[in-house]
Parts: C-alpha cells; sequence; structure tokens
C-alpha cells in the first residue's frame, strides 16, 4: 500500500492545488440542478403538505375560537341565572321575613284576645261566685237570726218557765 493510497484527502488536497481550483463555492451546473430541484419539491410540498396542513390548522382554530365563543356564552347564562336565582332567594326570604312578621303580630293578637276572654272569663266566674257567696251569706245570716230569734224564745221560756 502507498502513501497516496494512506492519506486520500491529501491526495485531493494536491490535486486541487495543481489545478488552481481552490474557491470555497464553484457554480456550475450541479448547483443549478439542485436549485431547480429544491424548487420543484417546494412547490410539491406546498400542494400536498403545507396547504392541507395550513388548512387542517385553521379549521381547528376555527373550531377552538367557536368553542371558547359557546363556552363564554354558557358562562354568560349562567352568571345571568346565578343573579336571578339571588335575586328571588333574596325576594322569597324578604316575602318570608315579612309574611313571618305578620302571622307573629296576628299570633300575638290571638293570644292578647285569648288572655283578655279568659280574663274577662275569670272576672265574670268570680263576680259569679261573689254574687253566690254574698246571696248565701245574706241567707245564713237570715237563717242564724231567724234561729237566734228562735234560741232566744226558747231560752227565754226555759228562763221564765212560761211561754212568750
Amino acid at each position: 500500500m502507498g502513501k497516496a493510497e494512506a492519506c486520500p484527502w491529501l491526495v485531493y488536497t494536491v490535486y486541487k492545488l495543481k489545478n488552481k481550483r481552490c474557491g470555497v463555492i464553484n457554480i456550475d451546473l450541479g448547483v443549478v440542478i439542485q436549485l431547480v430541484n429544491f424548487l420543484v419539491l417546494m412547490f410539491v410540498l406546498n400542494i400536498f403538505l403545507y396547504k392541507p396542513i395550513r388548512k387542517v390548522l385553521a379549521e381547528r382554530q376555527g373550531r377552538i375560537a367557536e368553542a371558547k365563543g359557546r363556552a363564554e356564552s354558557v358562562d354568560q347564562d349562567v352568571q345571568q341565572k346565578m343573579a336571578e336565582y339571588e335575586a328571588r332567594l333574596k325576594e322569597i326570604k324578604s316575602g318570608a321575613a315579612d309574611e313571618r312578621g305578620a302571622l307573629l303580630k296576628e299570633a300575638q293578637a290571638e293570644e292578647t284576645a285569648i288572655l283578655e276572654a279568659a280574663r274577662k272569663g275569670a272576672a265574670d266566674s268570680l263576680s259569679a261566685i261573689k254574687t253566690r257567696v254574698a246571696k248565701e251569706s245574706a241567707d245564713a245570716r237570715v237563717l242564724l237570726q231567724e234561729q237566734a230569734k228562735a234560741l232566744s224564745v226558747d231560752i227565754c221560756e226555759k228562763v221564765l218557765g212560761r211561754s212568750l
């Protein structure tokens, strides 16, 4: 194996130096073919890959925007219904408090009427009892006076020994 075969890059470098073609970029027919090949590839990829992907992404973006819109609409609807519910609940609580107050006043009025009726009934019963006691007392006095007269007459007759 020779020295030239051991270092192929060295042989290439020497060849280039001998032919004085050491430029970094050489524009020749190969570069033009590569450029045309690249442009054709970009055109084909644009038709079959990029446009469909962009279309799918645009549709997806539209669906996302639509879903966000619906979500905001539902959120606003929920907020509105919650506000209506809280207002209605407050109104019902206020009505219940008013009704409770009215029922309490009615119950107090009824209690007052019942107590007044009971007091009047007790006063009437007491008056009737006092009247009956006074009548019985008067009857008892009359009876006792008659008995006292009869007894005094009996005592006088016994003391005197004769009848009066």
